[in-house]
């Protein structure tokens, strides 16, 4: 499993604390679809996608806020500068991006964040090769535009639908599997170009939420007393705790910083519905598995 490499050396220097503020802001670009802006309909309001979009930059000038614009409210809590941009193509992978939107996109930026389909392939689940062959163009179009670019690939979580339908191609197989399966193929993405610098385990803390009992692995058959759910309604993308969670394993991976440091009484998970000590749960879950990452890459023998 393969941490973000430059990121590596700010959160072992900040062991997860302060860091030292940057002089100018740092401008950061997510790439992604549902996932990233937040949707869907029916989580308590306000929605994140609808979620301080004045406080980012959408490029496809739709309004949106979205996990970025959770991202954004946790750097300045944190007392950071960085400048939030997002373009984002609902049920998209990486290749619409680069085919319909490169020129609106590959501007100058210190960091890209890129989130591909959720399935990795939508007519073939699991299969990588999309991802591997356009993470790598996208690289070489953000690099070619700021050599220093720190360019990082956002793996998902495992899909309900996909885990407990006999339709889903995760059927059978436990809930963990497939975001973990989505892991690997971001893997191998961020193996197959040395222009990448590392894969974000968002899918992998939500299984953590998962095994310590703070999300329910099933919403089909009800949610336990005291657990929560990560997945919106249509059990296919994120609900609030969902996408906090997700914003939250962003954070802490971009910036080196603790999420735990937002604290129970986070006034994002307040404004998103989410109470103090659920907040500090998500906090804990997002801390850990990047925690554990570290270990991961600290414990592999040298190449």
């Amino acid at each position: 499993m393969q941490f973000p490499r430059r990121l590596l050396g700010a959160a072992v220097l900040g062991a997860l604390g302060t860091l030292a503020l940057p002089a100018s802001a740092t401008t950061i670009l997510f790439i992604g679809n549902s996932f990233t802006y937040g949707d869907p309909a029916g989580a308590p309001a306000p929605l994140v996608k609808s979620y301080q979009p004045n406080t980012v930059t959408d490029l496809n000038k739709s309004g949106i806020g979205g996990v970025p614009a959770l991202f954004k409210a946790m750097t300045v809590q944190a007392g950071l500068d960085y400048t939030v941009s997002l373009e984002t193509i609902p049920g998209a992978g990486l290749e619409r991006h680069y085919n319909e939107k490169l020129a609106l996109i590959a501007g100058s930026y210190d960091k890209v964040v890129l989130q591909s389909y959720s399935t990795l392939d939508a007519k073939q689940p699991g299969n990588p090769n999309m991802l591997i062959k356009y993470s790598g163009l996208l690289a070489e179009a953000f690099r070619a535009r700021n050599p220093k670019v720190q360019i990082m690939l956002n793996a998902t979580w495992s899909r309900a639908d996909q885990a407990w339908t006999p339709k889903g191609a995760w059927y059978g197989k436990p809930i963990e599997q497939m975001a973990l399966d989505v892991r690997r193929g971001y893997d191998a993405a961020d193996a197959a170009s040395n222009l990448i610098d590392g894969v974000i385990p968002v899918g992998q803390a939500w299984n953590r939420a998962i095994a310590a009992g703070v999300a329910d692995p099933n919403p089909y058959d009800g949610i336990k007393a005291g657990q929560v759910d990560l997945w919106a309604p249509d059990h296919y993308h994120g609900s609030v705790h969902g996408y906090y969670l997700e914003a939250l394993t962003l954070f802490g991976a971009i910036t080196g910083r603790d999420p735990r440091a937002l604290g129970a009484n986070d006034a994002i998970a307040r404004e998103i519905g989410i109470a103090p000590s659920t907040a500090a749960a998500l906090q804990r879950c997002a801390a850990e598995q990047l925690e554990a990452e570290k270990k991961a890459v600290s414990a592999a023998p040298a190449a």
